[in-house]
């Protein structure tokens, strides 16, 4: 029994949770809900969402994220892949880069109308100097020196003008940078081998998706719509906005986004109907 305290200071949780167990009853599949970049320590919160998972079930994941490690998006999916039928993820707001290497390797993408996909563009993540995680994109990582080093070249005088532009930015980084970016397409091969699609399948897909998800984007921050997604040939559907299952999902992104968790919040989340962990 809980204490009258105990019930209010977790009363937010307790009423997720109830609507976590409405969809489910409604939908038939287990619901879990990551919020959060993507690191090597996401691994262990999830499996403890995912440890009584009925593998005779679908499992609905309803994801937010700005991106992150994309070999953890390859585990997590695999991990997940391994406790379903099938897999949905469910898309409220964003699923970028690393998160959308995640959604390539399910059955169903599911998105909101404001919900997109992003560039394949490895996100890379630093420590910050207050402790918290910063992240900044391979791609404008390595453009930037690149630009740095042509405009050195062309005026050499300019050297410490981009010496304190780029005062934050290491050797290591930028190699670790380039090395991101040349296993992105790897990457994208092997998410979209997790859900059993034959090897002919994949290599199809991986042509469509390349120019779009790697090669052409400039910005991390390019929006792929449901359009976009289905156009390239991706599972992708959008969500009936009227039906009892997108109004609990609603119901639930606004409590978290209420809360800070978001991509661009503070907070970091993990949830199901018997487990809910802060990132």
């Amino acid at each position: 029994m809980r204490t009258p305290l105990f019930q209010a200071e977790h009363s937010g949780r307790y009423k997720r949770q109830a609507l976590i167990g409405e969809y489910q009853q409604i939908t038939g599949a287990n619901l879990i809900v990551v919020i959060d970049q993507i690191t090597p320590t996401n691994m262990t919160v999830l499996e403890e969402l995912l440890f009584d998972c009925d593998p005779q079930k679908d499992l609905h994941l309803l994801l937010s994220s700005p991106g992150g490690d994309g070999e953890t998006a390859l585990r997590m999916v695999r991990s997940m892949q391994l406790r379903c039928k099938e897999l949905t993820v469910v898309v409220p707001d964003m699923a970028k880069s690393a998160a959308t290497i995640l959604c390539l390797g399910a059955h169903h993408i599911l998105m909101g109308p404001g919900g997109d996909l992003g560039p394949i563009d490895p996100q890379m993540i630093f420590p910050g100097e207050d402790g918290r995680r910063t992240a900044a994109s391979a791609k404008e990582i390595v453009a930037a020196i690149g630009e740095a080093e042509e405009r050195i070249r062309a005026n050499p005088g300019s050297f410490p003008l981009f010496a304190s532009l780029l005062s934050d930015v290491n050797m290591l980084m930028v190699e670790q940078a380039k090395a991101a970016l040349s296993r992105s397409e790897a990457l994208m091969r092997e998410a979209l081998s997790v859900q059993g699609r034959t090897r002919e399948e994949v290599d199809a897909l991986a042509a469509k998706l390349k120019e779009p998800l790697i090669d052409a984007p400039s910005s991390h921050s390019a929006v792929i719509s449901v359009d976009h997604a289905t156009g390239y040939g991706l599972p992708a559907e959008s969500a009936d906005v009227n039906s009892e299952e997108w109004r609990l999902i609603w119901e639930l992104w606004t409590r978290y986004f209420s809360e800070g968790c978001w991509p661009a919040g503070q907070k970091a989340i993990y949830e199901g109907i018997h487990a809910s962990h802060p990132g």
